[in-house]
């Protein structure tokens, strides 16, 4: 009996590859999320020098979870059709000049262009990274690189009030914006002078094996079209993964948007302590991307269907979100919740990471970006929603009932994905195939 592809030593030039395109998805997943919470950390003094009501800086906040959402449908087809080298590099360039336009803008509608604009240029980052990750490593040993290129998430969020703070306090908050936009530019050079797409026709028979197995020796995947891309609609699997990781980012952004306010307003912790206690659960969220990854592959590699237990690790996951937060909403002890909440921020990483190599192994080959994409499309549906209802409930009841409303739809979430990801997509439906609803 041969070894799986999955478990055999890479070949020296594949490894390499591997190496760089990790490092590079990495570097610029951090500042992707560098980008994003640069708002964020600036917040007080942009409101003091632009004028801004606390309504005007809702929208602000929120305008780039809403391009980001839509951009990712067209995205996911542009990733599989042109490829991730191309469209990331594009989409480098676009963000980082959108994130240093925020530091030359003098008016509320030039900003909300700004974030609108940052919006479209970071939409490729994480189909581009699925569709990398493809490319490069073989079905069941998709998840440790996807639990890597995932947890540039939690580590830029991490990062992010500990280096922005230093440029806002020592420069101004402009100098903040126009930094990471300079940084993005380099790394988008970076990327495109160094990493390549893998061509598979110029390969060693070694080099093929390994990335293919028994495959290794069928046609290349057909170029997508716009009717591949809308089929993928006709699946109950496509529909179990947007409605199911709508439920589990939305949970997410619940803490990711209002975890400092809800620790000083709810729990009357001070600024200081804040800002320390805020941090913790992030950092947490990294060992969870990266323990994710390892996880995956572990039960991949003992089980039947790479679709199964990819699913059942994000279901597993999403399930412990629920649990942790309800005793995170409803107990006195302030150091308790920051527990309750680190574990979930774990959890919640694992879950996105396991979500993303789940993509990679329920899409076609010229798919993957695609469903990717539209499984993030539901996502950022739940991330924009997410602190609009977060803060309603709060100012009207408090935030325990918007922590448990969150929980319930990460449940929802939760079973979507256990009821409807049931089998991979076929490559190409038959003729009359009736259409799979959840």
């Amino acid at each position: 009996m041969s070894t799986p592809p999955s478990l055999e030593q890479a070949p020296p030039t594949i490894r390499r590859a591997q190496i760089v395109a990790l490092t590079l998805l990495m570097v610029s997943g951090i500042v992707n999320y560098l980008d994003r919470g640069t708002l964020a950390v600036a917040n007080p003094l942009i409101r003091h020098d632009l004028g801004l009501s606390l309504g005007q800086m809702g929208l602000l906040l929120s305008a780039f979870s809403w391009s980001y959402a839509l951009f990712q449908l067209p995205v996911g087809g542009l990733v599989d059709r042109i490829g991730p080298r191309k469209l990331l590099g594009i989409g480098l360039i676009v963000w980082s000049l959108a994130q240093a336009a925020g530091g030359f803008v003098s008016t509320f509608g030039w900003f909300i262009l700004a974030r609108i604009a940052l919006g479209i240029g970071e939409a490729p980052q994480f189909p581009s990274a699925a569709r990398v990750v493809s490319n490069w490593f073989p079905l069941r040993a998709r998840g440790k690189p996807t639990g890597i290129f995932n947890s540039a998430s939690p580590l830029g969020t991490a990062l992010a009030p500990l280096c922005l703070s230093l440029l806002v306090v020592h420069l101004n908050w402009r100098w903040a914006f126009i930094v990471t936009g300079v940084a993005g530019l380099i790394v988008a050079a970076v990327w495109l002078a160094v990493y390549r797409d893998p061509v598979k026709a110029t390969m060693t028979e070694a080099e093929r094996h390994y990335l293919e197995g028994d495959d290794a020796d069928l046609e290349p995947a057909p170029a997508l079209t716009f009717a591949d891309w809308r089929s993928l609609f006709s699946h109950g699997t496509t529909w179990g993964m947007l409605i199911g990781f709508f439920g589990s980012v939305y949970l997410n952004w619940v803490y990711l948007t209002w975890l400092p306010g809800y620790l000083t307003m709810e729990r009357h912790m001070s600024l200081m302590h804040t800002g320390v206690a805020a941090s913790i659960p992030f950092f947490c969220g990294f060992l969870g991307a990266l323990t994710a990854g390892w996880f995956s592959d572990l039960i991949t590699s003992r089980s039947a269907s790479p679709v199964a237990s990819r699913r059942n690790a994000v279901v597993i996951a999403m399930l412990g979100m629920v649990a942790f937060t309800i005793p995170a909403a409803l107990v006195q002890s302030n150091t308790i919740a920051i527990v309750c909440i680190s574990v979930v921020i774990f959890l919640a990483n694992a879950a996105s990471a396991s979500s993303w190599a789940l993509a990679t192994a329920a899409a076609p080959p010229n798919r993957v970006g695609s469903l990717g994409a539209i499984q993030n499309f539901g996502g950022f549906l739940g991330g924009a929603l997410a602190p609009i209802l977060t803060g309603y409930i709060a100012q009207t009841w408090s935030f325990v009932p918007a922590l448990l409303t969150a929980a319930g739809i990460a449940f929802i979430g939760a079973m979507s994905y256990l009821l409807f990801v049931r089998k991979p997509i076929e490559d190409q439906p038959a003729a009359g195939e009736a259409v799979q609803a959840p």
